[in-house]
């Protein structure tokens, strides 16, 4: 899953004003910020492994931190703490812990066995990267079927709107056809944090001409 982390921060948005969507939209992914810098650290590891499912050559073999149940409720409530400081309103802070919660279980469906409950085996995952055929359009429909959600409920400018579900699909094209790397560099992190934050610009953007 890429940018269908993105769907839950899109559907929040387009029912309340508070959080942003731009916060929303980095709580979405905020379990994979923190992946890609502990993997920059050397604390979480990966490896590009071709063939270990039909969609995705990640290899994501210890995640102990980020991509277990417990510590993305971690994340989760230590995000939704520094909303609830920020803004006081307890409504926004439960919904953004929400969504960052919201990454876990969306992995869940799409990763092979990799994700744990608490950073040790059993490794959980119904791996729908092994059918593209299913993936593919439950990531995309999800996806845009959020953003049209929030466009018509919010009304931002359409030029915003299809800026916005451009730089999805580019993103998400690269993520399925674009070539794979041979190994894990310093790169790899760098390219992820690209991809967030153009997608968190666009969708900040976009909210900018959204109505209140």
């Amino acid at each position: 899953m890429f940018i269908g982390h993105w769907a839950p921060a899109l559907a929040v948005a387009a029912r309340r004003p508070m959080p942003t969507i731009g916060v929303l939209f980095v709580a979405a992914q905020l379990v994979d910020w923190a992946f890609f810098g502990l993997l920059l650290a050397g604390v979480e590891h990966m490896r590009f492994s071709p063939g270990i499912s039909a969609m995705n050559p990640l290899d994501l073999y210890h995640m102990p931190y980020t991509h277990s149940l417990l510590g993305s409720a971690i994340f989760a409530a230590g995000f939704a703490g520094l909303v609830l400081a920020a803004t006081r309103d307890r409504g926004a802070a439960l919904t953004t812990g929400a969504v960052v919660l919201s990454h876990w279980l969306l992995d869940l469906l799409v990763h092979v066995p990799d994700l744990t409950l608490a950073g040790s085996p059993p490794k959980l995952g119904f791996a729908l990267w092994n059918y593209p055929y299913l993936e593919m359009p439950i990531e995309l429909g999800i996806t845009f079927g959020a953003l049209w959600l929030y466009a018509r409920n919010r009304q931002p400018a359409a030029a915003r709107v299809w800026t916005l579900a451009a730089v999805l699909l580019a993103l998400q094209a690269v993520n399925w056809f674009g070539p794979v790397e041979p190994e894990v560099t310093a790169g790899t992190s760098l390219l992820a944090f690209v991809a967030f934050g153009l997608a968190t610009l666009a969708a900040w953007w976009m909210g900018k001409s959204a109505r209140a």
